[in-house]
Parts: structure tokens; sequence; C-alpha cells
């Protein structure tokens, strides 16, 4: 009697110490959201603190556009970084008109590859970096494809990784040196939803982006005793042309309301999925599509008839795209 009564006494303390520590780490979660999301719009770091100059990768749509606009706002000058020479000469004007902040323009294609960051790190020259955004990026035309299906896949595999991978790398190889001279800065990593789980029919780009956010956490852990935080930027769908300027409802915000509410993030979080809506997916989708899941034959199937299915959604809106760049 007195064994059972022990053992008995033993799981009760243990069932204890279980829903004490789900409790604990349930309520260390939600105060972590409550500063990130909510006390981060009340009291927000203030970007100027960390340079003069902000550089921007992507930065003439979606995005890294609004990065580029909200940097500006809250008082810094703008390197914009993109391949077409007319658009960055379009936003650096908006910018200087609409804020009164300097900017510089580099017409760089970051998925060329290596070629091209000696002729950026000469342009940067002589600025005092303080703010990095490493938003450039790119994926397969928006299809749902297995990984030998992928358009024109032997320049286009080598374009995605140049553009993922290559360029955060190498962006900041060429900034992060200043900054730790300086005793500090800012360098944003855009990742992505994709990459918090294993995505098939998105391989490549799934696993580009689960890179980028192991990156930015390690090289946030081994500077950040000097001075520097790198954060990791882990969106879900956000209105742009990447997702073909699929219409805001509630669990797809616009690019504008996105950057604003990210950079509120700065000083709260390293690793974030930018606004409270993304983070709420988030543990939505962690629970309800875990990666076992998302990796079963019987889910690829299902993928596999979504992707027949809005293909021709795809087709169109790609067309839609390419009208409006016209």
């Amino acid at each position: 009697m007195a064994e059972t009564d022990g053992c008995y006494g033993f799981l009760c303390f243990l069932g204890g110490c279980t829903a004490l520590y789900f409790l604990l780490s349930w309520s260390w979660g939600c105060w972590k959201g409550f500063k990130s999301y909510l006390l981060s719009k009340i009291w927000q770091t203030d970007v100027r603190k960390f340079g003069q100059w902000a550089v921007v990768t992507g930065a003439t749509a979606g995005i890294g556009l609004a990065y580029a606009l909200e940097l500006a706002r809250r008082g810094l000058d703008v390197v914009l970084i993109s391949r077409s020479g007319e658009k960055l000469r379009s936003v650096a004007k908006k910018i200087e008109s609409q804020y009164g902040r300097q900017t510089r323009v580099i017409q760089a294609d970051f998925s060329e590859g290596d070629s091209i960051y000696p002729a950026i790190a000469q342009q940067l020259k002589g600025l005092e970096i303080g703010v990095l955004v490493n938003n450039v990026g790119m994926t397969y035309a928006g299809k749902l494809v297995h990984f030998l299906d992928v358009p024109d896949p032997e320049q286009t595999i080598t374009k995605v990784i140049n553009c993922n991978i290559l360029s955060v790398t190498q962006m900041s190889r060429l900034i992060l040196p200043h900054m730790v001279e300086r005793g500090k800065g800012l360098i944003i990593n855009m990742s992505s939803e994709t990459a918090s789980q294993p995505q098939p029919l998105i391989t490549v780009y799934s696993a580009t982006k689960i890179f980028v956010t192991y990156f930015s956490r390690c090289l946030h852990a081994e500077y950040r005793s000097r001075g520097i935080t790198v954060q990791c930027v882990s969106p879900f769908v956000v209105s742009t042309n990447m997702t073909y300027n699929i219409p805001v409802n509630p669990l797809v915000v616009s690019a504008a309301s996105f950057a604003r509410d990210a950079l509120n993030t700065v000083g709260y979080s390293s690793f974030t999925s930018g606004c409270l809506t993304h983070a709420l997916q988030h543990i939505a989708l962690s629970i309800i599509f875990p990666a076992w899941l998302r990796l079963s034959p019987f889910c690829l199937r299902r993928m596999e008839k979504l992707a027949q299915n809005i293909k021709p959604l795809i087709e169109e809106r790609v067309a839609q795209n390419y009208r409006k760049e016209d």
C-alpha cells in the first residue's frame, strides 16, 4: 500500500512539473509575442543610432521597397540596390521628395553570381552604413513543381541560389566589418515561412530560405557581443509581385504594413515573423500542418492536385504582371 501511494505521489509530482513547464513556456511565449508585436508599436528602436545610411537590396518593389521607404521615413539615408536603373531612379526621387533623405542607387542583378560584388563594394566605400536589409530573393515564377520540373533548371536553380543565398552572405561580408569597427549595426535578412518546415514542390526556394534562417541566427550569436544585431524576418504571404499582388485580407498583409511592423520588432526579437498576423499563422500551421504531414505521400498528392488546379490562375497573374511592367 505504501509503495502504491509512493508511486502515485511521484506521478502527481511528475504531472505537476510537466504542467508547470508547459504553463511557463506558454507564458514566456505570450510575453515575447506581446513585446515584439504590441509593445513595439509604442516604444520603437531608433534606427538612426546604428548609422547614417541604410542599404536595401531588391529595393524597387514589394517588401524591399517598403523597407526603403520606411527607413527613410524614420530618418535614414538609403542606398537602393536592384537590377532596374529606371525603377531605382524613380524610388530614389520619391524618397528624396517625400522624406528629404539622401539616396544612392546601385544597379546590380544578384542572380548573376559573385562578379557583381567588387563593383558594389566600390560604390559603398566611405559610407557610414548602419542598417543592411538583405531582402532580394526569387523563386521559380510561383509554380509548385518537382525538383526536376523546375523551368529551365540549369539557369533557374543557379539564379535562385545566387539571389537567395549568395547575396545574403556576400552583402553581409562587405558591410559587417565596418559595423564591427564602429561597434554598432543592424542586419536584417529576409527568410520565409516556407523555411519553418520542409516544403516539397518549392524545394529549392524552401531550402535556400532555411539557409538564410540558420545563417542569420548563427551570425547574431557570433556578433551580438560586438554591438551588432542580426535579425531574421520570416514572413508568410505579403501582397507583392512575387505573390502576384494577391489582395490584402485578414491573412495577407500589404508590404508597407509588413515593413512598418517588422521594423518595430528590431530590438525586441532577433527572429520574427514580422507581424502579429503572420506569427499567429506560424503557430497554427506548426500545430495543424507539421513536417511529417507535409512530407507524407498523401499530402504530396494533394499538393500536386492543387498545383494543377491553380496553374491557370498563376499563368493569368503572370501575364497580368508582365502587362503592368510593359
